[in-house]
């Protein structure tokens, strides 16, 4: 009998011992909590809960896809099974018992943009395992050697097992406990309310920043470096939404006060240095996109300036960054580009629909809305309109009556 996961919103249920507790999280995930005698097959792709006595009727079922996107393609489904009873045929014999719990998960989807890295994989995996002290087993569908290379050092901090490639292990595993599937609450972001031990996205940076053994939990102090200017980066990107004026930027952020060094984090570069360059940063500047990202990195207090590209996009770069942000610990300043600081000016005119009408082109649906407003227009700031936004985040940094 295969039941599916109906619940239509957000759900926290305490665990009941010796079933299945399986919840839905309205746009994003399903996932199941397994509890009792667990046993994982990674040939069959399934996870069974074998009863200590008939404690219940029927055999249930659940299809979880252990993505934290469920309409994500490309991701094959896990089979949770609860038993009947312990005699049946069904349950496999375990080979391999472990003490620890363990958390199912898959890789692939969108992994490998460096922005759903974190909101779709490191940000769940950290709130589903982090209460376990390292004290668990990840056991991955679909894995990725070189994503677990390029995040070693949080995933060795969270796991300290070996990650077991699900897909082709042919043991049978036992455990007392297993999470089927990561909860995704929000974008790049933690409800601390859904979070087990009510944690936080400022708890997640805080870890990171012990991951990497960043020196700075905090910008530079004014009192105790009166003489020291604070240390802006501005993120340049090499391609779509490209800020074509860096060096004006550069220049209006020195004129405000900041020192300003220009950053291309590259995709490859080792993570642990690039977490140690933003980190002794005391703000961020950049257009809407991956690299922004990095804030997770920047000492709690910093400020981070997202700049909005033309076309409405303001919800969405509020949820992607800004409540993100703003959770983190930092502060978050938001600089939305007019009609003629987009590219788009010049390559459409004046009178085209995506430049006199961008609700227009919202209702014509996200593949217009992405194809022209994040795929084909370039940032060029006015730097005399943007300089307030640049001395509201100086001053910040350096109140008035210090």
């Amino acid at each position: 009998m295969e039941h599916k996961v109906e619940t239509p919103k957000n759900t926290s249920k305490p665990l009941e011992k010796g079933k299945v507790v399986c919840s839905s999280n309205g746009f994003y995930s399903d996932t199941c909590d397994v509890d009792g005698d667990v046993r994982t097959n990674g040939t069959a792709l399934s996870v069974t809960l074998v009863p200590a006595s008939w404690s219940w009727a029927e055999r249930h079922e659940w299809k979880i896809r252990p993505y934290p996107r469920r309409t994500v393609s490309g991701i094959v489904e896990v089979t949770v099974t609860q038993l009947a009873s312990p005699e049946e045929q069904a349950a496999p014999a375990c080979t391999v018992s472990r003490s620890v719990p363990a958390v199912v998960f898959a890789l692939g989807g969108l992994t490998g943009n460096y922005w759903h890295d974190f909101s779709d994989v490191l940000v769940p995996l950290f709130v589903a395992s982090r209460r376990y002290g390292g004290e668990v087993q990840f056991l991955i569908s679909n894995i990725q050697p070189w994503w677990l290379g390029k995040y070693e050092a949080i995933v060795r901090r969270l796991s300290r097992y070996d990650a077991v490639d699900l897909d082709h292990d042919k043991e049978v595993r036992c455990f007392r406990h297993v999470t089927v599937g990561l909860r995704m609450h929000k974008e790049f972001d933690v409800a601390p309310e859904l979070a087990p031990g009510g944690l936080t996205m400022a708890d997640f940076t805080a870890f990171l920043r012990d991951t990497y053994s960043l020196p700075r939990a905090a910008p530079v102090s004014p009192r105790e470096s009166p003489e020291k200017r604070p240390r802006l980066v501005v993120i340049h990107r090499s391609h779509y939404r490209k800020l074509v004026n860096t060096d004006e930027v550069v220049r209006a952020a020195e004129a405000a006060g900041f020192e300003a060094v220009v950053m291309e984090p590259r995709f490859d570069a080792r993570l642990e240095e690039v977490a140690r360059e933003v980190n002794s940063f005391d703000a961020m500047v950049g257009v809407h996109g991956a690299g922004l990202t990095n804030a997770v990195f920047l000492p709690a207090g910093a400020v981070v300036i997202q700049v909005v590209p033309y076309g409405r996009l303001e919800p969405l770069a509020k949820e992607d960054f800004g409540e993100p942000v703003a959770d983190m610990g930092l502060r978050y300043l938001q600089y939305s580009i007019a009609a003629d600081e987009s590219t788009l000016l010049e390559m459409l005119g004046p009178e085209h629909p995506v430049v006199k009408d961008p609700e227009g082109v919202h209702r014509r649906g996200w593949d217009k809305v992405a194809e022209y407003y994040l795929g084909k227009q370039d940032v060029r700031i006015n730097v005399a309109r943007f300089a307030p936004t640049l001395a509201h985040a100086f001053h910040h940094l350096r109140p008035a009556s210090l």
